[in-house]
């Protein structure tokens, strides 16, 4: 997989590391050159000094053949031209681009941009107790809203805490898709069993949400 990141903040240079890390095939572009030459200091060749605004910069970068391009500048109408170009212009089918400010969220979605990342929004939940309400925590939503990826921890109490993967009785439009057990990553495949204090991730269509988490975590 081939992987465009633009933007070589904090959140675009731990992105591309841990996709390094993963043996992805990466490029990093960073406009701003003092940035670009200590991001080249710590990633190498991957990192890509221009304006990923620009069709040439990402011409250069070679979004023809990216499968995703991943826009994280500090400015939203940045993020929102770089995904729009590498759709429009590169045809790439995967775009995800990270909210900075949550009331432009629905300017991205209006532009058919999707895949965001709105960390504040995240954040504002998690201060009103939102979270603590359902027992899941949204961590990105697709599809405009229609998909919505989640984390949960099961407790001794839940009714998936000690049963197999292949016996779990989800809603059809649900997937688990990770679990963290202490320090290791699991897949859950059927023979996995689930156990309490596993950090659990899942994707559910959003009117499938309340049964994965009665599921998961039983009735309130």
């Amino acid at each position: 997989m081939y992987v465009i990141v633009a933007g070589g903040g904090k959140i675009g240079f731990n992105l591309t590391k841990t996709l390094l890390d993963g043996g992805q095939e990466v490029l990093l572009i960073e406009k701003d050159p003092r940035k670009s030459r200590w991001l080249e200091d710590r990633l190498g060749q991957v990192v890509l000094r221009g304006d990923a605004t620009e069709v040439a910069t990402l011409e250069a970068a070679g979004a023809k053949r990216a499968d995703v391009v991943a826009a994280v500048t500090g400015f939203d109408e940045d993020n929102i031209m770089i995904c729009r170009l590498a759709q429009k212009v590169f045809g790439v089918n995967r775009v995800i681009g990270r909210v900075n400010n949550p009331q432009n969220e629905d300017a991205f979605r209006l532009l058919g941009i999707n895949n965001i990342i709105n960390s504040t929004l995240l954040i504002y939940r998690l201060v009103l107790q939102e979270v603590d309400a359902c027992g899941l925590i949204p961590l990105l939503t697709l599809k405009g809203g229609e998909v919505e990826f989640l984390e949960t921890v099961l407790t001794p109490e839940s009714p998936a805490a000690h049963v197999a993967v292949k016996d779990l009785v989800l809603p059809e439009q649900c997937l688990l898709m990770a679990i963290l057990r202490q320090e290791d990553l699991i897949f859950p495949r059927g023979d996995v069993v689930l156990l309490p204090g596993d950090q659990v991730i899942a994707a559910a269509r959003a009117e499938e949400v309340e049964a994965l988490r009665v599921a998961l975590l039983g009735s309130a």
